[in-house]
């Protein structure tokens, strides 16, 4: 069963970044009994789209703040409900939203909790962490459970959150490892996945004095501490690798003008 949801949901994802036509049957501030509330989006239908077998309940319209009847959009975000329900989300062509903005403007149909999105549009913050050694420097490096490879602790943008906000929340939820952030480093990134998933990503470099590590199961397989030039060589990909680089010439020049002025 599980691996036809898995199917089910990797063809309903080829939907991010059509072109729709949405018929709004539910517009914006119509009752809505199911939850005891109205619609905070305009809702509705879009025909010929979906890939064949699958098909979601309805298309959920973001950035339109008045009732209309059509939309020309694009699907910028699907929605898969845990009782195997799901859902597209489209926005008015050219707009941008993130997971943040999109679960804040579902609140009034879905419990938070009880849903995941798959998003056009991926902002994520996270954090090259490092603590002291005996003197050494090492530096953390996780596993995620949907990838094999290493890779420093990042997640999704909330909504009202700051990009550092949400990099030590990330590290934390994570890890279980409170970090301070170093002031005047970052490094962001922006790559497409899948050939249509547009991800930027921004890394900070935090120093971690806890010494437990406490992994979120349901998320991160594995953690290991190594130094530097271990930590390079397992990092799989050359964007990860360059930025362990920038952040450990970073320290190292950080260490010598404090040691400088130490003796000054």
């Amino acid at each position: 069963m599980a691996s036809t949801v898995g199917a089910s949901d990797s063809r309903l994802q080829t939907l991010l970044g059509k072109h729709i036509r949405v018929r709004v049957t539910r517009p914006l501030g119509s009752p809505m009994p199911e939850r005891k509330t109205v619609f905070g989006m305009n809702y509705g239908e879009a025909g010929g789209l979906y890939p064949a077998g699958v098909r979601p309940e309805g298309v959920f319209i973001i950035g339109v703040h008045e009732p209309i009847r059509n939309l020309d959009g694009r699907v910028i975000a699907l929605v898969f409900c845990q009782d195997g329900r799901s859902y597209a989300v489209a926005a008015p062509r050219k707009s941008r939203y993130v997971v943040g903005q999109i679960r804040r403007a579902l609140r009034f149909a879905f419990p938070p909790e009880s849903y995941r999105l798959a998003c056009l549009y991926e902002r994520s913050c996270g954090a090259v962490v490092f603590r002291r050694f005996a003197g050494e420097t090492r530096f953390l490096l996780i596993k995620n459970r949907r990838s094999a490879h290493w890779g420093f602790p990042k997640g999704h943008v909330e909504d009202g959150e700051n990009a550092e906000q949400t990099a030590k929340r990330e590290v934390l939820e994570e890890t279980g490892l409170h970090v301070q952030l170093m002031p005047g480093f970052s490094s962001q990134s922006e790559y497409i996945i899948q050939g249509k998933i547009e991800k930027s990503v921004t890394i900070f470099l935090g120093e971690t004095t806890d010494r437990q590590t406490v992994l979120q199961e349901d998320e991160i397989e594995d953690y290991c501490w190594l130094n530097y030039r271990k930590a390079v060589q397992a990092l799989k990909f050359e964007n990860d690798r360059t930025i362990l680089r920038k952040a450990f010439y970073y320290l190292r020049r950080r260490d010598m003008e404090q040691r400088q002025s130490t003796k000054s």
